[in-house]
């Protein structure tokens, strides 16, 4: 009986994970120009040249999902497409070890399903960012971790993803297994506890070591590179960003700095929601004799402390690790309530749980189809400028000289960014809302028209 329900939560974990691309191909144009963080990972292939500029923050595990495609065409659709698989094929993977740890098999397909609904996994699932993946391999190597059956091997992969996708994460992640390892008594028996720590540790060697290797080739050693990604990221210290985190809910896709901006109150229905269910869901796997559910929370709790004790802004995307780790709790306590109502025959808890869940849906679709047109505008200006600059002479090779923001634009309009400052040999500027430095003040100036963001200028030289 137990294998049948879990044979067919697997098939509806496949549905889900269909549903999710399809959904998220339908929300966001698979046409969507490639945003900034985009652009440099792609960019490491000559289609989607030229090479922008790779600070110390950032990794090799993003290009390296983008290979396949990236490293012989240049279409952004099939680049999206080709993503878009990826993320499902990570949505399934990332879920699937979870079919015989919960009580409920079920749980595990509802939970997929929560976690895919949020406009954030949809509006990434296609994109080429790390975060999904981040989360994914984090789900995965618990899921392992807590297996009856460890599989250690999925402990060690999900890990080195983790690690490769977002170093700071991976450590995150490890540290609750680690703990749980030597401190959980249903997890050291049967001599499984070095085997245990064996797959942590490996993990975090896999995915770290080209991080390492990069380190000392390109940024003079380990202290160096944490020490320009520190200055790159605005200064790591310690924060309370809660309220910073609380107000991206439904954007911007990067709050930096927060002030000023508020949250819609519907939006903060998955704040309201998720907590509740995660209650019962944990209460109903204690009922059920689960020793380990309370390392669910621990390692979601674990996943999010650096965003919320370390940086000091927000990024939606930066919670996707700890809402997919407690979307598993949070599934089993809906289907707590759902039980609860069938048994009971309760029309109107029913009836409230049916209109919770579609409101959530109806608010998070809008929000995905709402993000995905600000950003086919917004992206637009890049195309813009670039067309500015072309009309007033700037043609590769060029140099475009700014402030950061002046990285897309250059890529778009074929030129290079300088890293000296002040720049060398500037073919011209691009500025909005801001005077030239003292060096460009007689530039001849050109606005650009029809921005999404007005105030974009362009100083070229003379």
């Amino acid at each position: 009986m137990n294998a049948d329900r879990t044979a067919a939560a697997q098939r509806m974990l496949w549905i889900v994970v269909a549903g999710f691309c399809l959904l998220s191909a339908v929300l966001v144009p698979l046409t969507l120009p490639l945003g900034w963080d985009e652009m440099v990972y792609a960019s490491r292939f000559g289609a989607y040249g030229p090479a922008t500029p790779f600070s110390a923050p950032r990794t090799r595990g993003v290009p390296l999902l983008l290979a396949p495609i990236a490293s012989w065409s240049h279409s952004t659709v099939l680049l999206r497409v080709w993503l878009l698989l990826l993320a499902g094929g990570a949505l399934w993977l990332g879920f699937r070890p979870w079919l015989r740890i919960v009580h409920r098999p079920a749980a595990v397909w509802v939970a997929a399903g929560l976690y895919g609904s949020l406009w954030i996994t949809l509006f990434y699932a296609g994109s080429a960012m790390p975060n999904h993946y981040t989360a994914m391999g984090a789900t995965a190597a618990v899921g392992c971790f807590l297996a009856p059956r460890p599989r250690y091997a999925g402990v060690a992969a999900g890990l080195a993803v983790v690690t490769l996708m977002r170093p700071n994460d991976g450590v995150a992640v490890a540290v609750p297994l680690l703990l749980a390892a030597v401190l959980m008594p249903a997890l050291r028996g049967h001599g499984r506890l070095r085997a245990r720590l064996s797959a942590v540790a490996a993990g975090l060697v896999a995915g770290a070591l080209p991080w390492v290797v990069e380190a000392e080739v390109r940024f003079g050693g380990v202290r160096n590179r944490l020490t320009q990604a520190d200055e790159v990221q605005g200064g790591l210290r310690a924060v309370f960003s809660l309220r910073a985190h609380l107000t991206a809910l439904d954007g911007p896709l990067l709050c930096r700095p927060c002030t000023g901006d508020t949250v819609r109150l519907p939006v903060t229905e998955w704040w309201v929601l998720l907590p509740l269910l995660v209650g019962l869901g944990l209460w109903a796997e204690h009922r059920a004799r689960r020793s380990t559910a309370p390392l669910w929370l621990a390692v979601a709790v674990a996943a999010a402390a650096p965003y919320l004790f370390l940086v000091p802004y927000a990024a939606p995307r930066f919670l996707l690790p700890t809402y997919a780790l407690l979307a598993l709790p949070a599934a089993v306590g809906l289907l707590a309530v759902v039980h609860r109502a069938r048994t009971r025959r309760s029309l109107p808890t029913a009836a409230v749980l049916a209109l919770a869940l579609l409101g959530h849906w109806v608010i998070q679709a809008d929000l995905v189809h709402t993000h995905a047109g600000i950003q086919q505008r917004a992206r637009g200006d890049w195309d813009r400028i670039a067309s500015v600059l072309r009309e007033h002479g700037v043609h590769p090779p060029c140099v475009l000289a700014g402030n950061t923001s002046t990285i897309p634009i250059a890529h778009t309009a074929g030129c290079m960014v300088p890293e000296t400052d002040p720049p060398a040999h500037p073919s011209a500027m691009v500025l909005r809302e801001q005077e030239p430095p003292h060096w460009a003040r007689d530039w001849p100036r050109f606005p650009v028209p029809d921005t999404y963001n007005p105030g974009w200028t362009v100083a070229v030289r003379p």
